[in-house]
């Protein structure tokens, strides 16, 4: 007979869909250790079915328009911040792809953002990028800028989608259907995706500037307005990657 430890090694290098088999061969021990272990593991294949519903509820619309075609998830990462460009994310998930613990990128640490981020990239039919510059959005505004960065990255896709669907906007010049929908990247799974690709992809482009400029402290904060960042911008003054027309109250306002 084994050893509890060793059937609970067992337990703990089993995958998910391994579990039901394994829960079986054990059903008949009486021993405490092991009915733990029983229990455990089916609270994980519930917390597993749980994660399936939700995901469901979440293809809602991807299941009302997949009869189109493709159907292209589109978000956007950093209309907010006082650095850095706005990315654009576009992702097309296969018919019931599933990705455990996918979600607004908002509602998901930054380590779980990373890991998600691969396996879209992994499983996704396509998925793309577009950006758009801080002196760009100083020239013709976040708005328009966010909508120049969508464009540019459903004009990468190499595959056209018969259908996008956007985290609450229309964007203007763009033949493809476009359906908003409001917090979409908590609605959709496709949006989902394009909210993590989209922050993972500003995330490290921030980090990466964090090197060059490390007295902003870009890598922890991302360019948004911290006070470790208010405090920075007023010792050195505005970086190259700074937009102008979001810190002019930092000036201003400067006693």
């Amino acid at each position: 007979m084994k050893s509890i430890q060793e059937i609970k090694e067992e337990f703990k290098r089993a995958a998910l869909k391994e579990l039901p088999a394994l829960m079986e061969n054990y059903r008949e021990d009486q021993r405490k250790g092991v009915m733990n272990l029983l229990e455990q593991a089916g609270k994980r294949l519930e917390k597993l079915e749980a994660e399936r519903v939700r995901l469901e509820k979440m293809r809602a619309y991807e299941h009302e328009y997949e009869h189109l075609g493709y159907v292209c998830g589109i978000d956007e990462a950093g209309r907010g911040p006082f650095a850095g460009p706005v990315v654009a994310g576009a992702v097309i998930l296969p018919k019931d792809c599933e990705i455990l613990g996918l979600n607004d990128s908002k509602q998901i640490s930054e380590k779980r953002r990373e890991e998600l981020y691969e396996e879209i990239i992994e499983k996704a039919v396509a998925a793309e990028t577009g950006f758009a510059s801080p002196a760009r959005i100083d020239e013709i505004n976040i708005l328009q800028a966010t909508y120049e960065a969508m464009r540019e990255a459903v004009g990468k896709l190499p595959v056209r989608p018969q259908i996008l669907l956007n985290d609450a906007v229309t964007i203007p010049g763009i033949e493809i259907p476009q359906v908003p929908i409001i917090k979409g990247d908590s609605k959709s799974l496709s949006i989902a995706a394009a909210s993590i690709v989209a922050k993972v992809t500003r995330d490290r482009l921030m980090r990466e500037y964090d090197k060059i400029m490390p007295e902003y402290g870009f890598a922890s904060h991302k360019g948004y307005g911290s006070r470790e960042h208010i405090e920075a911008l007023r010792k050195y003054g505005p970086s190259p990657i700074h937009r102008k027309t979001f810190i002019r109250n930092v000036f201003e306002d400067r006693t």
